[in-house]
């Protein structure tokens, strides 16, 4: 199968944990190094109305409060990253949601504790970039 070469841009937030942890830079810096531009970026804390809007999907699931109570516990660093098929590429360099399955070499796999705190968040889809970076960017 062949790889068809399409910029995207996709929505990245790095989590209260990574602020915490002082990890901001070295996840940073992979993305740079796989040849990604952060084109835009801002720090700061998840009003519990904008953490409400962003993960309403979960809404009614039963880990919702406590990823409320956690986005809103500190600072992100939201971010817009290009770069070439940037949605699939990124999740990919994120891994498994779940940081005790997910692969060494992959953000969550190096960095990642346990659910909520596994360390960031990336677009899953076109869409979805597109309304995460409008929420926290307001295009």
């Amino acid at each position: 199968m062949a790889c068809e070469n399409e910029v995207q841009k996709t929505f990245v937030a790095l989590k209260p944990d990574t602020v915490e942890r002082k990890l901001v830079g070295r996840i940073i810096q992979r993305f740079e190094d796989r040849g990604f531009e952060i084109v835009e970026m801002r720090m700061l804390t998840l009003t519990p109305e904008l953490a409400e809007e962003y993960y309403g999907e979960h809404k009614g699931k039963e880990f919702y409060e406590r990823l409320i109570n956690f986005m809103t516990s500190g600072r992100i660093v939201a971010m817009v990253i290009k770069g070439e098929r940037a949605v699939s590429t990124v999740r990919k360099m994120l891994g498994n949601t779940c940081p005790c399955e997910a692969e060494p070499g992959t953000i969550r796999g190096d960095f990642g504790l346990y659910t909520p705190a596994n360390i960031i968040h990336a677009s899953d889809s076109v869409e979805s970039a597109e309304r995460e970076i409008n929420l926290f960017f307001g295009r």
